[in-house]
């Protein structure tokens, strides 16, 4: 099982830093009977190997080789592996740079990096055999990922910022066979890499027959790629690390000015 981490991004929104954004420290981790800081990565990798990946891709660009040395020997019992994106030209285009060690058969888990998202255990909530999203309830999802699904949750349409969004649900991760992946890739390529989020890509795939399913099942995700969604962060892992069992699903993000971030923008 793979998991594939996009972290070529120059991380703009919260420069700067002495260091790529992906390893800003958020909370702390236990290193046998020592607390010691978690970078932001970890919570998706930690998510990753909690469903059973044992190899995961970073997609890396240049100027981030702390990234390959924090994770040079890998996490928890999952290898790591290092593939570079030239220049940070979009989603799509990091997450296909890992198409040539994807096998058909095997799972691939995606996430954003400097994301946090509960519950913690929602990539075991995706089935291993079809293309799903894990989608979180959002207050405006007009500046979103939303993902309009039908009443047994396949997909009929991914809403990119779209003013008049149909459903409040954004994705926040996926999960698919390779097969399913090295068909988004064709796509994408005979497309001439027209798609950057990988939203616009789906529609398309859909629109050639492809199939699709939307999970109900996130509860609260944020964006820590600004210094309000940092501050944001802290207070949630303060809070228990989650929203209680019965209450309310929440979605908490970041901005620029107070506007929330597109799943899947990159920056």
């Amino acid at each position: 099982m793979l998991g594939i981490v996009p972290a070529a991004g120059r991380g703009s929104r919260i420069q700067p830093l002495g260091f790529s954004k992906e390893l800003l420290p958020v909370g702390s981790r236990m290193d046998g009977q020592t607390e010691r800081p978690c970078a932001v990565s970890e919570y998706l990798v930690r998510r990753m190997v909690r469903n059973g990946v044992d190899r995961i891709c970073f997609i890396i660009g240049s100027g981030k080789s702390d990234i390959l040395e924090y994770y040079a020997a890998g996490y928890d019992n999952a290898a790591a592996i290092f593939v570079a994106q030239p220049s940070p030209v979009g989603l799509c285009d990091a997450i296909f740079r890992a198409a040539p060690i994807v096998a058909p058969e095997e799972t691939v888990l995606i996430g954003l990096p400097d994301t946090i998202w509960f519950p913690e255990d929602g990539f075991c909530h995706l089935p291993d055999d079809r293309l799903s999203f894990l989608l979180f309830p959002v207050d405006r999802p007009e500046l979103f990922d939303a993902v309009a699904v039908d009443r047994d949750g396949r997909v009929e349409q991914i809403q990119v910022k779209q003013r008049d969004a149909v459903t409040n649900w954004v994705w926040g991760a996926f999960k698919m066979p390779g097969r399913i992946f090295h068909r988004l890739a064709a796509l994408w390529r005979e497309r001439d890499g027209y798609d950057e989020y990988f939203g616009t890509l789906i529609n398309a795939y859909l629109a050639a027959g492809g199939e699709a399913w939307g999970v109900k099942a996130g509860s609260a995700y944020v964006d820590v790629g600004t210094f309000n969604g940092y501050r944001t962060a802290l207070r949630l892992l303060e809070n228990n690390d989650a929203p209680k069992d019965g209450g309310m699903p929440i979605l908490v993000t970041s901005s620029r000015s107070q506007t929330p971030f597109l799943p899947g923008e990159g920056a």
